[in-house]
């Protein structure tokens, strides 16, 4: 029943409506707070202070979280509904961390339905127009199956350091565009996305785990890369005739 409600949903959201109250979804993407905390370490990897986060500022993360809900999302025109998605599955990952740090992996908070299930996606954590969502139902029932946009993959952060950053900006119908673009170029060429050496490709598990969403195939992998790759990655993927290997370090962004 759940799944069918959620069909259903994403079905309505899919639709472009009419461009309605954008300054109040622009209001709560400047109240997320994400900028404050967010910051670049020698490694070129995001991090999030949890350690250092003021309670006032976990109440404000949970009254943006309670704002978000309360909005009617279907109502508003398709490039809103991107941004309010990925502000949505962002802001709720960090609060789930912040409520349970310190941990050493997100996947340690097994709060996921089921007995052998690992990490926190599976858990209803919030109500949006009438229907219980979990992390999982806002990437996999929502964002990929309605935009089919490999760089949502950018976008979304799991607070881990094998993750693409969480930006410091929230993301709006405005500035989504020029923020999936930058974070897909950074992921690509920084070595957790993809390295190469003796010729050998070792990419992310992301292109692994979701290697649909990038063509499906070794050489669409790559034909991504190439796509945001900056000239020395380009020069090196030309040496490559498949990839290699994979890797993901899930150790908490912090």
């Amino acid at each position: 029943m759940v799944s069918q409600v959620l069909h259903e949903h994403a079905a309505t959201l899919s639709a472009a409506g009419p461009t309605i109250r954008s300054r109040r979804l622009i209001k709560c993407a400047k109240d997320s707070g994400q900028d404050r905390r967010v910051s670049r370490a020698a490694d070129g990897i995001a991090r999030f202070a949890y350690a250092e986060t003021t309670p006032e500022e976990k109440s404000a993360l949970k009254n943006y979280l309670a704002g978000l809900s309360r909005i009617a999302i279907s109502g508003h025109a398709r490039p809103e509904q991107r941004a309010y998605w990925i502000n949505l599955y962002n802001a709720l990952t960090v609060d789930l961390v912040l409520d349970r740090f310190p941990v050493a992996s997100i996947r340690d908070i097994s709060i996921s339905p089921g007995l052998f299930t690992i990490g926190p996606w599976g858990r209803k954590l919030i109500e949006v127009e009438g229907v219980a969502l979990s992390l999982d139902d806002i990437e996999h029932r929502i964002l990929r199956p309605i935009w089919k946009d490999p760089r949502l993959h950018y976008a979304l952060n799991c607070a881990s350091l094998g993750c693409p950053d969480l930006q410091a900006t929230a993301f709006t119908a405005a500035n989504a565009e020029v923020l999936l673009d930058a974070a897909a170029r950074a992921f690509v060429n920084h070595p957790r996305g993809a390295r190469i050496a003796d010729r050998r490709l070792t990419v992310s598990s992301i292109y692994v785990w979701f290697r649909e969403d990038f063509g499906g195939t070794d050489d669409g992998v790559i034909r991504h890369l190439d796509t945001y790759a900056d000239p020395p990655l380009k020069r090196a993927l030309e040496t490559v005739r498949g990839v290699a290997g994979h890797a993901y370090d899930w150790r908490l962004n912090r």
